[in-house]
């Protein structure tokens, strides 16, 4: 059984229709090689509405399909995900995202909860940086009494 056949009965499953549209979506996210945007299952399935594709991507996210990845500009990215519960290392400078599952905020969660009266359900985080690759480009960049940028 294929990667696109196990979320479409994931969808049926729970009792989502799979209509020709939003097969095209899955089949256009499947597609992408890394992090995407809708833009880009747009572009890949182009014939397909985007209030359709906008709703697919939710569903999808729900199933945990795919996951979001908050970009250091604002914008919203997904990537395809196998993975439960985790988190995204961002690099700023070339775009890179990398999983990270370990994230003890438990106390804080507590805590929030205490001083808000909130029953807190979930949490989302991002973590920005440069990676490894990017930071030695930036350091083979620069010349001897020249500041790095910041």
């Amino acid at each position: 059984m294929s990667d696109l056949d196990i979320i479409i009965e994931r969808l049926e499953m729970r009792g989502h229709r799979v209509t020709a549209s939003r097969r095209r979506v899955v089949d256009a996210v499947m597609a992408q090689a890394s992090h995407f945007t809708v833009d880009d299952v747009l572009r890949e399935a182009p014939k397909v509405g985007r209030a359709t594709v906008f709703r697919t991507m939710k569903l999808l996210t729900d199933l945990n399909v795919v996951c979001r990845v908050l970009m250091d500009d604002g914008t919203l990215h997904y990537r395809v995900s196998a993975r439960g519960h985790h988190h995204h290392l961002v690099c700023r400078d070339c775009g890179r995202v990398e999983d990270f599952a370990t994230c003890d905020v438990t106390s804080l969660v507590n805590e929030l909860a205490k001083n808000t009266q909130y029953e807190i359900e979930g949490h989302w985080l991002e973590v920005y940086g440069r990676c490894r690759s990017c930071r030695n480009r930036q350091t083979e960049g620069v010349h001897v009494g020249q500041a790095p940028r910041s």
